[in-house]
Parts: structure tokens; sequence; C-alpha cells
């Protein structure tokens, strides 16, 4: 890992995140919705041969599918998922917003109205590793929000099987629909629908390129949560944190894939190196090591800062998707903390408390978008809607200030629409 002081190195140096090497895959993504759009089911089974090398009879999970699954899963993780649950649940219901109604003294009426949305499309990555944990993230907040219908797509395994603590977990989370498609093409199929897929309102899920990439081309067709990069943690130490559990939160991240990115910012130069040899350590320990080592040689960061002062202005920057406070007081820092998606508090909370169980949701801003993202929640399934009403006497006293508004903006058919009501009935 790459090591930085404040003593010698400025702090935009620090911060600065490496420019990834990422080929353009605008135009092949392109093609993938184009195709979609034309030829539906027909497009999706020559796409996933063609893509995944898997051939399908059908897209669609059945039911049989789905409690096969339930039944091949360990009883403890069943538990564990329905725990996972009730916490989520337990975190999430604290978001639901309500409508209101204002009521003036001339009779005007106006209010907001909190809606669901109708269609919701859930995309679970697949392929080389299965994530039950983002099936129950991203589904029981739309539960909680009252969509209609949730519509689950993930790509299968190469024997054309969805892994079974994924179906298991969308089975807990009460999933309406599953089907066996992922990448840009499962993508296009939400947003444009097909035979088989129905058009959903919005897409939620995180995704590799091409699946970023397709949800940033559908948006306006439908809406999207965000567009998510390479995963990453910061954690924040001070003398008092344990460098064998420091290191095992930075691996814990850079496992992930070799594109994540682990950064410790610390106030001391001892930790740094009792870090560093806890790493070597426990890196030769860990089955994903290629990965992790990976990903620390091209985006791990070792900091050494002055104070705690100066250890929040470098997190603040960089806007880290996971923030560990892993110092003595966390909660006297946490109000100076402007930038995270999310913040773990104290030497016993680390970063994966989240991501699987604990109940704020692990569907987080990255790549710095923490400035002006939020998680995932609740308020990602409604959309608002207001009303107004003005009874006669109400719209004749506002009427004047009305068309003096239109009449400035040149806007003379809108000034008439008032002033034909003042008029009255002729």
């Amino acid at each position: 890992m790459r090591i930085f002081s404040t003593q010698k190195d400025t702090i935009e140096t620090i911060v600065a995140r490496k420019q990834l090497e990422t080929k353009d895959v605008s135009t092949v993504v392109a093609q993938i919705i184009a195709r979609v759009q034309q030829q539906g089911d027909q497009a999706l089974f020559q796409l996933i041969e063609e893509i995944d090398q898997v051939t399908l009879s059908s897209l669609t999970v059945s039911p049989g599918e789905i409690d096969a699954a339930v039944q091949a899963v360990s009883p403890e993780l069943l538990e564990v998922m329905e725990q996972a649950k009730e916490n989520i649940l337990a975190f999430h219901q604290k978001q639901v917003q309500q409508g209101f109604v204002l009521t003036k003294e001339n009779g005007v009426v106006m209010g907001q109205r909190v809606l669901p949305l109708a269609k919701v499309g859930v995309y679970v990555p697949g392929g080389t590793a299965a994530y039950p944990s983002t099936v129950l993230m991203d589904v029981l907040p739309a539960k909680i929000a009252g969509v209609k219908k949730i519509v689950m797509i993930t790509p299968t395994d190469s024997q054309g099987k969805v892994p079974a603590a994924i179906l298991a977990a969308a089975s807990v989370a009460g999933v309406d629909e599953i089907y066996k498609v992922g990448g840009a093409h499962g993508v296009a199929a939400l947003a444009y629908g097909t035979e088989t897929i129905p058009k959903v309102d919005k897409i939620v899920g995180p995704g590799n390129i091409y699946v970023a990439t397709a949800k940033k081309m559908v948006y306006g067709e439908v809406d999207i949560d965000m567009i998510a990069g390479p995963s990453d943690v910061l954690i924040l130490a001070d003398a008092s944190a344990n460098p064998r559990w420091l290191a095992a939160d930075l691996l814990a991240q850079a496992e992930h894939d070799t594109l994540a990115q682990a950064i410790l910012v610390t106030t001391e130069a001892a930790l740094i190196e009792e870090v560093q040899a806890e790493l070597d350590l426990q890196l030769k320990q860990l089955p994903r090591k290629d990965i992790a080592a990976a990903a620390l040689e091209s985006s791990g960061k070792l900091i050494l800062v002055k104070d705690l002062t100066e250890a929040l202005t470098i997190a603040n920057k960089i806007a880290p998707e996971h923030l560990e406070l892993a110092v003595a007081d966390p909660f006297a820092l946490l109000g100076q903390v402007e930038n995270a998606g999310s913040v773990f508090l104290g030497h016993h909370t680390p970063e994966v408390l989240g991501d699987y169980f604990a109940g704020p949701n692990h569907t987080l801003p990255t790549e710095g978008t923490a400035r002006f993202y939020s998680p995932l929640s609740v308020d990602d399934f409604i959309k608002k809607s207001s009303y107004l009403y003005y009874p006669e006497a109400a719209m004749k006293a506002a009427g004047p200030a009305i068309a003096l508004f239109a009449e400035t903006e040149d806007l003379i058919g809108h000034a008439r629409s008032i002033n034909v009501r003042r008029e009255g009935e002729k």
C-alpha cells in the first residue's frame, strides 16, 4: 500500500482518486439495449448465450425453483436472513414520510401526497459471487414504501441456475417475480419491457461497468438509484485502535474486487507499521488473496496526519462510501463528518456489520458521490404529488398578482386564464 504523510504530501495529492483505465463500453451497451428494445425475449436468449455462455429454456424462475432453494440452504442461514430482515425493517420504517394538508383562512387548501412507485426492478449481481444481502437491502425498503410489484433479475451460474442463497433471500424479502438475466441486457429488459419481463418505473442495485453504463443510458425512460463504482472504505484511527482489527477491516474491503479502495488515516506512525505487518500476515490466509492484494497495491493508502482535525478534513474530501471512526471517542467526531455514505462508530463496529445485519442500508454512494448522494432508502421508492384548491373569492383576490407575474414573462395566455375567471361567467 502507498504511504502518504501531510508533512510531505499535499492534501490534494493524498485525496486524488486513481484514474481507472476502463475501456469505453458505451457503444457495446447501446447496441445491446437496441437489440432488446427491438427483439425482446429473443434478444435476451441470444445475449445470455453470447455473453454468459448459458443456454436457457425459460427466463422465469419458477415457484418450484424458489421452494427448492429454500430447502437447500441451511436452517441457520435462513434464521440469520430473518434476523437481518427484522433489523433492516426496523431501521427503514423510521424513514417513512407522511403527506400533509395546509388549510388557509380564505378557504384555500393545498397539500402533498406520498405515493409508492408501481413497479420496481431490483438488479442482484451474480456470476462469480452471490450476494443475498443485496436482495434484502434493496427489496425491503421498497416493501415498506408500498411498491405494488417488485421484479428481481439476476444472472445464473454456468448451469443456468440462480444460487440458492439468492432465491432464499428473495423468498424471505417477498420478491414478486424473478428472472434469469443480468448484464446490460437485463437492465434494458427492465427499462423497456419484453414479452416476459415487465417494464418497471425504477431500477436499483449494483453491477459491473456494463450494468452501470446501461443504467445511465436508460435513465429518463426509467428512474435509477445511482451509478455505482468500485466499493471503498476509509478508516480513521487513533492510538487506541487495534492494528489487527484495522488490517482485517481493510482486507474485508479489498477482497471485493481488484478496484476496491481501502484507506487508513491515522495520527500514529507506529500504527501504520503495525497495520502493514498485519496485512502481510492476514493476506496469506485469505482465499481471495490475489484480488485483495491487487486492490491494496492499486488503490490502497496509508495516510499519516498530525491530528484528528486534519484526518477529518481528508475524510470529508474523499467522501468515502464507508467511514470507520476507530477512535477512543467516535461520537465526539461524528458531528464533524460531512461526507460519508455510512459511518461506523468505535472499535467494535466494523463495516461488515452494515453489509449484512445491523439495519442501515448497504447500497451506498461510491466514488466520492457521498458529497451529494444518499444511501438507498424508502425515499427511493416513493414519489410525491402536490394538490391545490382555491375557492372563487380567493382566486379573484390573488388574480391581479398572478396576472402581473404572467404579463411580466410575456405569457399573456397565462394572464388571460386567470382574468377570464375574475370577469365571471359570460
